[in-house]
């Protein structure tokens, strides 16, 4: 990835894995646990949820990971819904987010066009200005990467959020949800290196997030 691209890239990435990670703290909050809280997770300061290396790695390789937040299972009243909820809410502020980068630019479009045909040629230069075109690559980017994060997080592979889910879910005994994670983290790393220097697709997150950004801004050529 140049530059350039790191640039554009950076602040989605700020963003989305920020928001995450503070949805997740909030949530074991409302429902009882104040582990993350006396941690200093409640805050949206990104340097409190970024790891370093885990961000050069989403930058530079499109994989990465924050510092995960931590809850106490005994300070929850419904352990399988609490722990579900306390997943969920992660991938769900990135999915939020993403819908609110794609509103923007949605509004971008509508205000081009709506300039194009009042013939206010003025508006239409303004519009289309470099620096608002570098904004709305930022916006787009900000877009893609937080329903890259959705998306991903989803998978049910330990120690993504939806495995979380699914564990609550199934209801499995901590012994056997720890042999699995054991098992299943090393496995996500090789798929996803397997993914990356190969033309092997195995988690179809490009295909997703392009399919949804086609849907909701049917005049971007993805």
């Amino acid at each position: 990835m140049n530059i350039q691209n790191i640039f554009f890239a950076l602040p989605g990435i700020i963003i989305g894995l920020t928001v995450h990670e503070y949805c997740h703290a909030m949530a074991a909050h409302k429902l009882g646990d104040n582990t993350a809280r006396d941690q200093g997770r409640l805050t949206f300061n990104p340097l409190k949820h970024l790891d370093p290396l885990g961000t050069a790695f989403i930058i530079f390789a499109g994989f990465g990971w924050a510092k995960p937040v931590q809850f106490n299972p005994e300070n929850l009243a419904h352990l399988r819904r609490d722990k579900a909820i306390i997943a969920a809410a992660g991938p769900l502020s990135n999915l939020l987010l993403a819908l609110f980068f794609i509103a923007l630019v949605r509004l971008w479009f509508w205000q081009i066009q709506s300039a194009s045909h009042a013939g206010d040629m003025a508006a239409v230069s303004f519009l289309s200005s470099e620096n608002f075109l570098l904004a709305v690559n930022v916006i787009l980017r900000a877009a893609a990467i937080n329903l890259g994060l959705f998306v991903f997080n989803l998978f049910p592979i330990p120690p993504l959020d939806g495995s979380h889910i699914v564990f609550s879910g199934l209801n499995l005994s901590m012994e056997l949800q720890q042999r699995i994670m054991k098992l299943a983290m090393p496995l996500l790393f090789v798929i996803i290196i397997v993914q990356n220097q190969t033309n092997l697709t195995i988690l179809p997150i490009g295909a997703l997030v392009s399919g949804i950004l086609r849907f909701f801004l049917p005049q971007l050529a993805i």
